[in-house]
């Protein structure tokens, strides 16, 4: 099982990408989860923002997030 983090630095919160992916031995993929999380920096607790198991979903949010600010938080809370 492989996990991948991704951390984005903020002003009054940061945000945890993390990807967990598991492959067969013979390569085809088993699982796939991207969680997002805001992490707050004075007490590092996390809350889930946004959840996918499409692959490559994480690419995805990291480039909305980016691009878009604290308006793709307001598109993920309302799906």
């Amino acid at each position: 099982m492989a996990v991948k983090t991704t951390l984005i630095p903020g002003l009054t919160f940061n945000l945890l990408i993390e990807e967990v992916n598991e492959r067969a031995p013979c390569g085809g993929l088993l699982c796939y989860v991207a969680s997002i999380y805001a992490v707050e920096k004075a007490t590092s607790v996390r809350r889930l923002v946004g959840k996918s198991r499409l692959p490559g979903a994480a690419d995805e949010m990291k480039r909305e997030i980016q691009r878009d600010g604290i308006q793709a938080f307001r598109r993920f809370s309302r799906t």
